[in-house]
């Protein structure tokens, strides 16, 4: 008789079993290693540049002398009076302007920290990059260029003309195009730009361009004159800048009165 398959619920299958999570201890792994301290020469630097290998000189804070440096890889101390007279120097080499020193070369980075031509110590060869505060002054660029791009989409036309106007930049066209440019000029100098804004001084330059432009006042042999009257209003050093100047004086109590008329004539 054949054999038939047993009838019934088939058998549960085994659960798999849980392995618990072994933690994995990664200081066995970590060798140790820093990121290296790196130095830059100041300004145009060669190929390679090294320091001069003859002795140089410290002032200890602590004993209040001056002491003798060497960089010598076999000493562990880089005082010359600390060495061995016939330990030899050794070179310290920049190459394209940058020298790097890992945290196990302790005495080279003792030796550039003190060194005279550090700029820290006076110096104007060499100098150490701090990656933490380059990293700081570029954020604090990118949040101010933020800041000025903001200025640009959110302020009113008539403040982003004003802007525009007292800085030089053609306004004759679409607003965007002013825009544009405005960005390109806040760009290079996002403090300068920011700070145009509810700056009074700016804003009444921006006023007296559009006086000049529209002809209301006019620049004739230095003086600044009421273009229909031919009225003298005040005199222009010679080599001065005449809107630079009427801007100041329309800043006073007595150019005020001028200043309301003007701003009577553009409304």
């Amino acid at each position: 008789m054949a054999n038939t398959a047993k009838r019934g619920r088939p058998a549960k299958a085994a659960e798999p079993a849980i392995i618990a999570e072994k933690k994995v201890d990664l200081s066995k792994f970590d060798n140790g290693i820093k990121i290296p301290s790196e130095y830059e020469i100041i300004g145009r630097a060669g190929i390679v540049y090294m320091l001069n290998r003859s002795e140089v000189m410290h002032f200890d804070k602590k004993t209040k002398k001056q002491v003798s440096l060497r960089y010598c890889p076999n000493e562990p101390s880089i005082m010359k009076d600390e060495q061995n007279d016939s330990s030899p120097k050794g070179s310290v080499v920049f190459r394209e302007g940058r020298l790097f020193v890992g945290e196990q070369n302790q005495n080279l980075k003792k030796f550039l920290d003190l060194h005279p031509d550090n700029q820290v110590n006076g110096g104007s060869i060499f100098r150490r990059v701090d990656h933490a505060e380059l990293a700081k002054k570029e954020l604090a660029a990118d949040f101010l260029y933020a800041d000025a791009v903001n200025l640009v989409r959110n302020k009113s036309i008539d403040e982003i003309m004003s802007v525009a106007t007292a800085f030089a930049i053609n306004t004759d066209r679409m607003v965007d195009e002013v825009r544009h440019d405005l960005l390109v000029f806040a760009k290079k100098n996002p403090k300068s730009f920011i700070e145009a804004f509810d700056n009074p001084v700016i804003e009444t330059k921006a006023k007296v361009k559009k006086a000049m432009k529209y002809n209301l006042i006019s620049h004739k042999g230095g003086h600044i004159i009421w273009t229909d009257t031919n009225k003298h209003i005040i005199a222009v050093p010679e080599g001065k800048d005449p809107a630079d100047i009427f801007v100041r004086y329309c800043m006073t109590e007595t150019g005020s009165v001028v200043l309301n008329e003007i701003e009577r004539q553009l409304a």
